[in-house]
């Protein structure tokens, strides 16, 4: 009962002070005429504040602190730390905009903290494509550090349409957060539960036509628990001796992380495949292939998610065949579907790629502060 009572105060206390919070943000972000201004690769049509990460941080923060026991969970002071750099990493991205080396490194520290110091390390294949029993650990490392900074990017690449990178982020820790809440892992439940509840808040303006944007910093603060809850839960959900083990776990914790991590490691691999840097800005999203065949921003939210819930689902039911054949399929439907996607866009649509030779004369800041009003009033 003291477990579910500490899992509801999460919720609660996240949820209020993203609830109460978001409203202050958009305020001040209209009085100081802080704005996301959209431009040829942007969806969004009018200036819309982008301080919403802001909002979900501070839900998510507070709801730990008091409803984690970290004398029982010492490394998730850790997980704390590794958020407070992402935060204001993607603070300052949000307002200045930094470029992809310092946002790189940043990344970098952040997976540090939680793998040296809070111990979360992906020390087996768990049987996927083969691969059993204990990894080197050089590539321990290697495959750790790549998972977590592809987990973080994936959900900040994914922030493309209204309500799409909140709705993801719910799912994934409303179901992993579930699965530690049966298996006594109270510190990961509420973990999981606090920053369900501070986005469940924050969907509430969000949703078309949004009020705000999560910006990096509520992007990456998702990614950023993402990472460390699905690598957590392949690790002890694998094992026999856990309190509710689950068979082909790593293609589980896959699943859940299907559409941002299939979408961003595709668009990177385009972006390579041209030689441009695998951070440089395009269309080449799964929204944007369903933006051009005419979809709004609600259906193209309710649409990934509920494909992504089924997999889940199919998944789940299907765990006795293996992760490694639940892995090959999961790949072979997303890709699958992204061409249909492809060839089922309207005829006058075109992808937006940055050449590669062009160079920014002026560096512009994503947020910038509009001193003319008649530009809202025209937009609106």
């Amino acid at each position: 009962m003291l477990n579910v009572f500490d899992v509801l105060l999460s919720v609660a206390i996240s949820f209020t002070i993203t609830f109460l919070a978001i409203p202050v943000i958009i305020t001040v972000a209209e009085k100081k005429k802080l704005f996301d201004i959209p431009d040829e690769r942007k969806v969004h049509q009018t200036p819309i504040p982008s301080l919403g990460g802001l909002g979900i941080f501070a839900g998510f923060v507070i709801a730990c602190l008091m409803a984690v026991q970290f004398h029982v969970a010492v490394e998730f002071q850790y997980f704390l730390a590794s958020a407070f750099v992402i935060f204001f990493l993607g603070l300052k991205d949000d307002i200045l905009v930094i470029s992809p080396v310092k946002k790189f490194i940043g990344q970098v520290l952040a997976a540090f903290l939680i793998v040296y110091k809070g111990g979360i390390q992906i020390k087996s294949m768990h049987g996927v494509f083969g691969f059993e029993g204990q990894i080197p650990e050089t590539f321990s490392l290697l495959l750790t550090y790549f998972t977590i900074l592809v987990i973080i990017n994936s959900f900040n690449l994914i922030d493309g349409v209204d309500g799409l990178a909140g709705s993801l982020g719910l799912m994934v820790t409303s179901f992993l957060g579930v699965y530690f809440l049966q298996a006594n892992m109270l510190a990961f439940s509420v973990l999981s539960f606090a920053l369900a509840g501070s986005i469940s808040a924050f969907l509430i303006f969000n949703y078309q036509p949004a009020k705000i944007f999560m910006g990096d910093t509520g992007s990456m603060l998702i990614g950023l628990v993402s990472a460390i809850l699905v690598i957590k839960f392949i690790s002890l959900a694998d094992q026999n001796t856990s309190i509710v083990p689950v068979t082909a776990a790593p293609a589980i914790g896959f699943s859940i992380l299907m559409i941002p991590l299939l979408d961003t490691l595709r668009v990177f691999a385009i972006r390579i495949f041209n030689r441009r840097s695998p951070f440089s800005p395009d269309r080449n999203h799964v929204h944007h292939l369903m933006l051009d065949m005419g979809m709004n921003h609600r259906a193209i939210t309710l649409t990934l998610v509920s494909a992504n819930i089924t997999v889940i689902v199919a998944v789940y039911l299907l765990r006795s065949v293996g992760s490694t054949l639940l892995i090959s399929g999961i790949v072979g439907v997303f890709f699958s579907a992204i061409a249909v996607l492809y060839y089922s866009r309207k005829k006058n649509s075109r992808i937006y790629v940055r050449p590669s030779q062009q160079k920014a004369t002026i560096r512009q800041a994503r947020m910038v502060s509009i001193t003319d009003n008649s530009i809202l009033e025209q937009k609106n």
